[in-house]
């Protein structure tokens, strides 16, 4: 998959880990007749703006599963403690590589429309450190769930902040907001990457336990792609049944249009 000829690549790296404390083996979890890796790995595959695409592991059961599914395959270290350091290792090989975009090993439901735009807008506005998504709350009752993280924008569509407690908090109630729900995706110019690794972790960072809080800390611009496409991440067995009903159902479902705005 990988064109190192071409200059200003941009990789697509899906982390992936085998030990977790609420999903151990996930990645190899068969879903609907096929692994969560390779259902990922599927979707990626649909990209059309990915140079590169890079399966980071440190577990050789993945590797395995990965090649088996015709991706290529960086192993890591063991002691990396985010998927957003194992991101930074792996393309420590590849120096054509300058934009890349971390995809979630456990969203068998990703968009590759998102992706394609992710990247575009690396590529194309490289005045941008950092981006990622969020889509509309639509059940408020998510707002004080401290597991649905919220960002609120700037007039520009750049994060102001991150949090998993209300935001913003409504003290009227005669203004009509739309909360944002952030998606865990990320994309990352390579010397900011290579930089963000190196930072101390921040005291927000540390407070919320939200790790792109250290970018805003360090005065990063994190571009946010709005968007009405929820991907669906398995962090639980007990999610196992939802997931594959959405996988067997409508093609709609499964590729989703690009519905995206960035601006």
């Amino acid at each position: 998959m990988a064109a190192r000829g071409k200059t200003e690549q941009v990789a697509g790296v899906i982390p992936a880990r085998w030990g977790s404390s609420r999903f151990p083996g996930k990645p190899l979890h068969q879903l609907a007749g096929k692994s969560l890796l390779g259902h990922v790995i599927e979707r990626v595959g649909c990209c059309k703006r990915l140079d590169v695409v890079l399966v980071a592991t440190d577990d050789e059961r993945i590797q395995r599963e990965a090649l088996a599914n015709g991706a290529e395959v960086v192993m890591t270290s063991g002691q990396h403690k985010t998927g957003t350091d194992r991101v930074a290792e792996a393309i420590t090989s590849f120096p054509a590589v300058q934009h890349i975009v971390n995809i979630q090993g456990d969203e068998p439901l990703v968009s590759p429309s998102i992706i394609d735009l992710m990247a575009d807008t690396l590529r194309n506005q490289q005045n941008i450190d950092m981006i990622t998504v969020a889509n509309p709350i639509s059940n408020l009752d998510q707002l004080d769930d401290p597991n649905i993280v919220k960002v609120v924008l700037n007039r520009n569509g750049d994060a102001l902040y991150f949090s998993r407690s209300a935001l913003p908090h409504d003290r009227t109630s005669e203004e009509q907001f739309s909360p944002l729900r952030h998606v865990g995706l990320y994309g990352y110019q390579r010397d900011f990457l290579e930089n963000f690794v190196n930072w101390p972790e921040g005291h927000l960072e540390r407070v919320e336990q939200l790790e792109q809080l250290r970018a805003l800390e360090n005065g990063a611009r994190i571009r946010v792609v709005v968007t009405e496409h929820e991907s669906i991440g398995l962090d639980t067995p007990e999610q196992v049944p939802e997931i594959e009903a959405l996988l067997a159902g409508s093609i709609d479902a499964k590729y989703p249009p690009n519905t995206n705005q960035s601006r």
